[in-house]
């Protein structure tokens, strides 16, 4: 199997870092102006300039999103910003608006040019025209099918990289104006109000309507993705946290390593796939990778989105001498809870707590605030970033 990178979001620099700990080959992320996810902390210059180094030094790549589609007021500092992300060394830009593509061109930058999912790309043509603005890697379309993958793919010699998980539009990708037309917020410049996420009274009041996709979800397909020539999978979700970030990607790179040495069983696809639909609070579904979407894979008479409280803490540190681990609560625990630990150089493991001493080394029976800095004591060794979730599934069950 070619080698397939393994692409992440992150909002921030912590999202960043957990993102390469956990797997990640890539990340992508925005700066504070020209990105789609307006709502998420983003990057400041400095902030950029400390990521591309972190990334280099782990041999590993970082893209920046420069994907609204401007209108003349955007222009404004548009070359600058260009120039200066040349400057600090960032791999590729991804773009959809010809404009930035046609800047990077004129400026003669060193920068990787890659075509957004926004710019809707299922054909050959239309990559062959992206080809032509000096494009080396295409985002296609969130409604590709392994068909249109492998065509486009064969004609044009492009890397391709494709969303394997996350969030779907309940438009076309990059077509959406629902949230223009209700809120006056410009979803194709960063301001997404999410109205297909809204719940709709019908008019005798006594039903409701959505129209909310189901997450995507492409763990089945990842071989045949692989076969038909995709470079990189890529995983949604600049706004998700931390734990989110660390589960997806983290799954996703055991699958990935598995089956490049062909060692991936039908019963771990099972337990990767209940682990990742725990984490998220959507069904997911493989959507248009083999066929248009029918009603199942939608929500239409409204829906419950409710967060699990699975994660329970973050590893700050492990005293080895002692056996014990330093914590930061995340999420309620109490003695006697079964939980597992779970990280990206320790075989996941299950663990009951039996003892909680606060940061005043007195014994405590519950985990209740949040944020408090609690230790357990454990034998296996862990280390920072590792972290501890509410048990739910046995791996040994599935094999």
């Amino acid at each position: 199997m070619n080698k397939v990178e393994l692409l992440a979001p992150a909002g921030d620099l912590e999202k960043l870092k957990i993102a390469y700990l956990y797997g990640a080959d890539a990340v992508y992320c925005a700066g504070k102006k020209f990105g789609l996810r307006a709502n998420a902390n983003n990057f400041t210059l400095e902030e950029l300039k400390e990521a591309v180094e972190y990334a280099h030094r782990l041999n590993k790549k970082l893209y920046v999103t420069i994907n609204i589609i401007f209108h003349e007021k955007e222009l404004e500092g548009l070359e600058e910003y260009l120039k200066e992300l040349g400057q600090i060394g960032v791999d590729a830009i991804i773009a959809s608006d010809i404009l930035v593509m046609k800047k990077i061109k004129e400026l003669n930058l060193k920068l990787e040019l890659h075509v957004s999912t926004q710019a809707s790309i299922l054909n050959r043509e239309a990559a062959l025209f992206y080809k032509d603005l000096g494009a080396t890697r295409l985002v296609l379309a969130r409604e590709a099918s392994l068909e249109d993958i492998q065509d486009i793919k064969e004609n044009t010699g492009l890397e391709l990289e494709c969303f394997i998980h996350g969030a779907m539009c309940t438009s076309f990708s990059g077509r959406c104006v629902l949230s223009n037309y209700c809120t006056n917020r410009d979803a194709n410049r960063g301001g997404c109000a999410q109205i297909c996420r809204w719940v709709f009274n019908i008019e005798d009041k006594k039903d409701v309507f959505s129209m909310t996709p189901k997450d995507l979800n492409l763990i089945e397909y990842i071989v045949d993705m692989v076969n038909v020539g995709v470079n990189s999978f890529k995983v949604e979700g600049r706004m998700r946290g931390i734990y989110y970030i660390a589960t997806v990607i983290l799954v996703y790179r055991r699958i990935v390593d598995k089956i490049g040495t062909n060692t991936l069983s039908r019963g771990e696809i099972q337990y990767y796939l209940d682990i990742l639909n725990r984490c998220a609070n959507r069904d997911s579904t493989p959507q248009f990778i083999k066929e248009i979407p029918t009603k199942e894979e939608q929500y239409f008479l409204g829906r419950q989105e409710l967060s699990n409280q699975d994660f329970l803490g973050l590893v700050l540190d492990y005293d080895e001498e002692n056996k014990f681990v330093t914590l930061e609560q995340r999420n309620y625990f109490k003695i006697g809870d079964i939980v597992e630990f779970f990280g990206p150089n320790i075989e996941t493991f299950s663990y009951e707590v039996t003892k909680i001493y606060g940061e005043d080394g007195q014994e405590i029976e519950i985990a209740n605030h949040p944020k408090m800095v609690v230790k357990l004591p454990i034998d296996a060794k862990l280390s920072k970033y590792d972290m501890m979730r509410i048990k739910v599934f046995d791996k040994q069950d599935y094999l």
